[in-house]
């Protein structure tokens, strides 16, 4: 298999609302460290040489290139200001990137993500195109509508993670789409510029930190890593 260069768009836009907190949760403390600086380590130590584009509100900019200097790599890392929505943070972030990279476009507070992980979504966005990972549901689900609910089959069901994960080609074309409030990620947004998108294997571990239990669950995981 060809290797490309790599890109990993980290997008940090993320507020403390749901976590009860006035520091957004990007920037939260586990074992010492925020959750952003290992969601960093994750990609510069992922087994392919990658830059980092991080896109942060502007009024967290210092705060964020001060992770930044802690990292193991900090001359890989370009900050940079993000936008009013998801998809304009990402389109910022995708400037930066070369037509002919993989990029991965990454949650900021999924700091639990791996290297098998990453190196999988790679290999497969060299080969298919594109790599969105997913997981199966193992949730009793309800659908409500019109304040009615029917049961559906979880088997049907996946739960869509990052990285999303594309040659870059596809997505920046993807990008000059104007934003419709249907794009929830990246996969939203190449489906509706007529590219079909292809799931990968992703992983239990790669939670999204989002309430206080969530920074338990990752302090948990992160220790046995450490180890």
């Amino acid at each position: 298999m060809i290797k490309k260069s790599a890109y990993a768009v980290i997008v940090a836009g993320g507020s403390g609302t749901r976590m009860g907190t006035s520091v957004p949760k990007q920037f939260l403390e586990i074992l010492g460290k925020p959750v952003l600086y290992y969601t960093i380590e994750a990609f510069l130590n992922c087994g392919v040489d990658c830059s980092i584009v991080l896109v942060v509100p502007a009024e967290h900019e210092l705060l964020a290139k001060s992770i930044v200097a802690i990292s193991s790599k900090p001359s890989s890392i370009q900050v940079i200001h993000g936008g009013a929505t998801r998809f304009e943070s990402m389109k910022n972030g995708l400037s930066f990137v070369p037509e002919d990279a993989i990029v991965w476009v990454h949650d900021a507070v999924r700091c639990l993500v791996d290297q098998s992980l990453i190196l999988r979504c790679y290999d497969q966005a060299i080969e298919l195109g594109s790599a969105i990972p997913a997981v199966a549901a193992t949730d009793s689900i309800r659908v409500v509508e019109d304040n009615k609910h029917k049961v559906i089959d979880r088997n049907t069901i996946q739960l869509i993670q990052t990285p999303q994960t594309f040659k870059a080609a596809i997505l920046k074309q993807a990008c000059q789409q104007e934003f419709n409030p249907s794009f929830t990620d990246e996969a939203t947004v190449v489906e509706a510029s007529g590219k079909e998108v292809f799931l990968c294997k992703g992983s239990y571990d790669n939670i999204k930190i989002t309430r206080p239990a969530d920074l338990i669950i990752a302090e948990q995981i992160l220790s046995q890593r450490l180890k």
